[in-house]
């Protein structure tokens, strides 16, 4: 699943990609055959797609597979091999815990001048310098430096001769011409590394720019194992793609002024990369949920109730397929869309127009079917039974009728007759809901609701 930090990296890569005149770069890397599928690759690219990053677009190049390049990883471990820059190492972890006496420090060097030739179960070692620091030029975090005396000879190759993803890495940048890197700080700490590679390499590194890592509400990093992080995990609830872009966005940048709710166009146009913080990005959903109020009440009728769809289907709709009526649903739709947050909802907002009987809530029942109520209920449907025009305003004139008998302000009057019609205490407007729902039905409910009434539990 699409991690929504890949997503925010993603959208920061494609609009300084876009900005730039320059192409956005997919790459699978796949060397770890476990975790390597083809639907995940799949998964991946419709993800993208879904935030509006699209293969088709001249911007967009890729994907490429890090295995179709195993070849030149080798050479490349060799070419450092041959230059001096790499040893080979026959340590086992084991011998390196007895000489340090501890299974946590570094590799000591041991094998540095030993000048063992390649053999099988012998790793390849990347030689860091002893003295001096690696300095990081960063667009987002400055300059940091890095003692090379803290970074161990590293590994590049395995004993079996397969190059690790560090190498693997570097040599696709070089391969694919890569310019730019910007990634999650917890890349940060391989960065020294792979920039020492680069100029062992005979190239100029890439510009970094590592942002900053979103957190939950307890400004804890993200986990998939604790947090809901999947990029389609949101979209299947009914948030909206635009709204996760935009909401994704603001993630740890702003355009500099108080108005956040932005088209993606006019936010690529705004991003500026150095102008990321470095603060941690606090992921609230309920502000990406207030961004996808925004984003459903901006849609046109039409847009609104094409986006209803896949929740109007099994197995997200409680009705029989056949009890549908597209028509009574675009009638209601307007109702709805001022009310919804996400478009998952839309289907308790209209399950009573399209289930043979509504839904049974037991707090909503216990809540409006008061002492009263069955009286309530029943000089409702005597009134109703004789409206002329079954339209909204004189249903509403019915109800007003019978609050005043009652002593009762429309809001009381109309909970008990809302539940039997609606099975809900909360919906859409009541009186407009009984106009589509049709004459026959409310009563039909409203005499089920009463006989309920005067069962004996």
């Amino acid at each position: 699943m699409f991690h929504v930090g890949g997503a925010r990296s993603a959208l920061y890569n494609w609009a300084v990609a876009r900005q730039s005149g320059g192409t956005f770069v997919l790459r699978i890397e796949d060397t770890d055959t476990a975790r390597n599928k083809p639907e995940w690759v799949d998964g991946i690219v419709n993800a993208l797609a879904a935030i509006g990053i699209h293969e088709e677009d001249p911007a967009f190049e890729g994907p490429y597979f890090q295995s179709h390049n195993a070849g030149r990883h080798q050479e490349a471990a060799q070419q450092l091999f041959t230059a001096g820059r790499a040893y080979y190492c026959d340590c086992t972890r084991e011998q390196l815990k007895e000489r340090t006496g501890s299974e946590h420090l570094g590799y000591d060097g041991y094998c540095r001048d030993r000048g063992l030739g390649c053999e099988e179960g012998r790793a390849l070692r990347f030689r860091t310098p002893d003295e001096g620091e690696t300095v990081v030029a960063d667009v987002v975090r400055g300059e940091p430096a890095f003692p090379n005396s803290a970074i161990e000879d590293f590994v590049i190759a395995r004993g079996d001769g397969s190059p690790v993803f560090l190498i693997a890495n570097v040599v696709d940048d070089l391969e694919e011409g890569i310019t730019h890197v910007i990634r999650g700080e917890e890349h940060l700490s391989n960065t020294p590394k792979q920039q020492l590679l680069w100029e062992a390499l005979g190239a100029e590194p890439p510009v970094w720019a590592h942002l900053p890592v979103i957190v939950n509400e307890k400004r804890q990093k993200l986990s998939k194992r604790r947090d809901k992080v999947a990029l389609e995990d949101y979209l299947a609830e009914g948030f909206l793609p635009e709204a996760l872009v935009n909401y994704l966005m603001l993630l740890g940048w702003g355009p500099g002024d108080d108005r956040e709710i932005r088209p993606y166009e006019e936010l690529e146009q705004l991003f500026r990369i150095e102008a990321v913080n470095t603060a941690p990005a606090f992921f609230d959903v309920k502000k990406l949920t207030a961004f996808n109020g925004e984003y459903i009440r901006a849609l046109s009728a039409a847009q609104f109730a094409a986006a209803c769809v896949p929740w109007l289907v099994p197995p997200y709709a409680p009705w029989r397929p056949e009890a549908f009526d597209r028509a009574v649903f675009e009638a209601a739709a307007p109702l709805a869309q001022t009310r919804l947050a996400l478009l998952s909802e839309i289907t308790g907002y209209v399950d009573f127009l399209f289930l043979d009987e509504p839904v049974e809530d037991e707090a909503s029942w216990n809540k409006a079917m008061k002492a009263g109520a069955r009286d309530i209920l029943s000089d409702a449907r005597t009134g109703l039974a004789t409206v002329r025009e079954w339209q909204a305003e004189d249903l509403k004139a019915v109800l007003l009728a019978v609050g005043e008998k009652h002593g009762l302000k429309l809001g009381k009057a109309q909970a008990p007759v809302r539940v039997a019609v609606t099975g809900r205490t909360v919906g859409l407007p009541l009186f407009e809901s009984m106009e589509l729902l049709g004459r026959e039905r409310v009563l039909t409910r409203l005499d089920a609701a009463a006989e309920k009434l005067t069962t004996p539990a």
